[in-house]
């Protein structure tokens, strides 16, 4: 079982932001920002272009409901969203996922290169900006 089906089903810790009937969105444990958030479908796909139409529609919908109050919890305004789809393309889970990057500047560097900026985060850093973005989520 991947590490995001044992998040879904609550075996693996994480610290979630949003969570409906098929999707479910969470913190990044090596993030390239502060609030890099994950969206995933709760069926297990490995590639986008084998998600059924429910899980596709479902996922981007989370993402457009949700990218709004990612940016604004996190003061930043623009985010970088990416998917990896596929172990060539850089595709670390198998498992198909959205990545909302919260963006306070311009950067030119993409979601390939950026894993060498990640720096390691203690457990209250998740709580909070988990937090922050829960809050942000609510009062829209």
């Amino acid at each position: 079982m991947c590490i995001f089906c044992r998040i879904i089903e609550g075996s693996a810790p994480s610290h979630k932001v949003y969570e409906d009937e098929h999707t479910l969105a969470f913190l990044d444990i090596r993030p390239i920002s502060d609030g890099h958030t994950l969206i995933v479908t709760k069926a297990h796909v490995d590639m986008l272009e084998d998600l059924d139409t429910i899980h596709s529609e479902a996922l981007f919908r989370t993402l457009y409901r949700r990218l709004g109050p990612i940016q604004r919890a996190m003061d930043a305004p623009a985010a970088s969203i990416g998917i990896n789809n596929g172990r060539e393309a850089g595709q670390l889970v198998p498992h198909i996922h959205i990545h909302v990057i919260p963006r306070a500047t311009a950067s030119k560097r993409v979601l390939s290169d950026a894993v060498s900026r990640i720096k390691p985060r203690g457990p209250e850093y998740f709580q909070d900006v988990a937090e922050m973005i829960r809050k942000e989520i609510k009062a829209r």
